[in-house]
């Protein structure tokens, strides 16, 4: 069974974070294997984000390279290279570590991924937005 965990960064930007969504069951996800993408808010604009299970844990991250902010999977979920140790943009080829989202090699110098909070308790991927990253569709 999956450990409880989450991901955190202060790039999400101040705010206070809102009650968490469910994003999907923890089963989807595959220990470095196909991300669950979604859709939500930055700052008002609609953009992707993924989560993907790395080392045990659920780490999701906004699906906008550092160097210019374009999407980077290869392939609808695909963000990991090819030994699967690495984050990569299909563009750009930066490469990120999946644990902390920041810039290992390439154009995003000292910048690195969008981390946004999960967690994993009760079988469930749960994602916490804030103010100023929401989800795209609120009843």
């Amino acid at each position: 069974m999956p450990e409880m965990s989450s991901s955190t960064s202060s790039q999400t930007g101040p705010g206070t974070t809102l009650a968490p969504l469910a994003l999907c069951a923890s089963e989807t996800l595959i220990e470095r294997g196909k991300a669950h993408t979604f859709e939500l808010l930055y700052f008002g604009e609609p953009v992707t984000a993924f989560v993907l299970r790395f080392d045990g844990r659920a780490v999701a991250y906004l699906n906008r390279c550092a160097h210019v902010p374009t999407e980077m999977d290869w392939q609808q979920g695909e963000f990991l290279d090819r030994d699967r140790r690495y984050i990569i943009c299909s563009i750009h080829g930066a490469v990120y570590d999946p644990q902390d989202g920041r810039c290992v090699t390439g154009m995003c110098g000292r910048h690195g991924l969008t981390a946004l909070q999960v967690e994993e308790r009760d079988g469930q991927v749960y994602w916490y937005p804030t103010r100023d990253i929401r989800p795209a569709f609120e009843d």
